[in-house]
């Protein structure tokens, strides 16, 4: 009896088909933009239009030698956690460069972005807590909030009438709230309105925590992120170095008495292996880069820019992303598979993005853009875009 109950539990939550995914192994290509995709005895040079490595600094000599170095002398792993004997020198310079380039008090490094984003939900929040959150956030930030035992309340996605219409109720009934939003919404592409939330959570005496994943680096003033002219009014910014930056783990930035919390009190920060010497090293190289380069992210955008206008003059596609991760919005979740194939096809890895990452009837081509792309890649990316039926 027991057995026949589980068969019928696991095939109620069985994968449909047309959703099941399968791992791929890529190799890097000669370019910074490449991939070779291996397969049926065929090499096949791929032009990335997926990752999130910007700049391409995950392949930067200098950031690569920085990483390299730091092997040699701190080890490939921290070994342990920052609590028993993992912290090393490079984890407190990193710690301390970031946090004065981001003008804030506490930055405490984490392994991953999705064990960041669970700890300031965890450090931020009780069960008595109310999370109203956009409807769009990263899974991460909606694990943390159902694992934080808190109420969750969601706003429509970027709809500041939503969200004051639901704090003005909660705020009422609760004088514990914390709303949670990303900066770059990184299947949309769009970006939130900041300031005018900041007003609304100062208004209604509310914490906010923003996801500045992809952002940093990128937007805002010298690529400090969208949040940095308003830091009064936010509780905690979570950021990432597996994207802009071309390493791994990322980080929680905060004022010193919530930063002390987190060193005391958080699970995710306690019982996890220290991020490695080696990432944290090549992270630290690559902050080096983006300080003394504060045209990279304005010079990425005006890149993006061309390549939405050059898209949406075709005529064929919807297209949405305010900054330089774009989408071609589909639907059909078929569809989208056999566009991807066809893009592939034609030199381009250009991966579908389908429920449950994105709702039903909104599977998409995403599009992150790189600040290597030049006039040639965007003109034959067009060009098999009109050759697409």
């Amino acid at each position: 009896m027991y057995i026949f109950k589980l068969i019928k539990i696991m095939n109620k939550f069985q994968t449909p088909k047309n959703r099941i995914r399968k791992l791929r192994v890529l190799s890097l290509g000669d370019k910074p933009y490449e991939f070779k995709a291996s397969g049926d005895d065929i090499n096949t040079t791929l032009i990335d239009l997926s990752s999130n490595d910007y700049f391409g600094l995950s392949r930067d000599k200098d950031v690569i030698d920085a990483a390299h170095e730091t092997t040699l002398t701190e080890g490939l792993g921290s070994g342990s956690s920052r609590f028993i004997s993992g912290s090393r020198p490079i984890h407190q310079s990193l710690e301390s460069n970031l946090g004065k380039w981001l003008n804030q008090d506490s930055v405490l490094l984490f392994p991953s972005g999705y064990q960041a984003n669970i700890a300031a939900i965890e450090a931020l929040t009780d069960k008595n807590t109310i999370i109203i959150a956009d409807r769009l956030i990263h899974n991460s930030l909606l694990v943390g909030a159902k694992a934080s035992g808190a109420k969750l309340i969601r706003f429509l996605h970027n709809n500041l009438k939503d969200l004051e219409n639901k704090l003005s109720k909660y705020s009422i009934i609760n004088n514990s709230i914390l709303v949670v939003i990303e900066s770059l919404y990184s299947m949309e592409g769009s970006i939130a309105p900041i300031e005018k939330i900041t007003k609304l959570c100062k208004k209604y005496n509310c914490k906010l925590l923003v996801d500045e994943a992809h952002a940093l680096g990128i937007l805002g003033n010298k690529g400090k992120g969208l949040s940095n002219p308003f830091l009064d009014s936010i509780s905690m910014i979570s950021g990432t170095f597996g994207k802009a930056f071309g390493s791994g783990g990322a980080f929680l930035a905060s004022n010193k008495k919530i930063g002390e919390m987190l060193i005391q009190t958080s699970s995710p920060f306690r019982y996890t292996t220290a991020l490695s010497p080696s990432l944290t090293a090549g992270a630290l190289k690559s902050l080096q880069i983006i300080k003394k380069n504060q045209n990279l992210g304005i010079d990425l955008l005006e890149i993006s820019k061309r390549w939405k206008k050059e898209i949406e003059n075709i005529g064929k596609f919807k297209v949405i992303g305010d900054a330089h991760i774009l989408s071609l919005i589909i639907g059909d979740e078929d569809k989208t598979m056999m566009m991807q194939k066809f893009l592939e096809e034609k030199g381009f890895l250009a991966v579908s993005i389908r429920p449950p990452t994105v709702p039903a009837g909104k599977s998409r081509i995403r599009l992150t853009i790189r600040s290597s792309f030049d006039a040639k890649i965007l003109k034959n990316f067009i060009s098999v875009l009109k050759a697409y039926k």
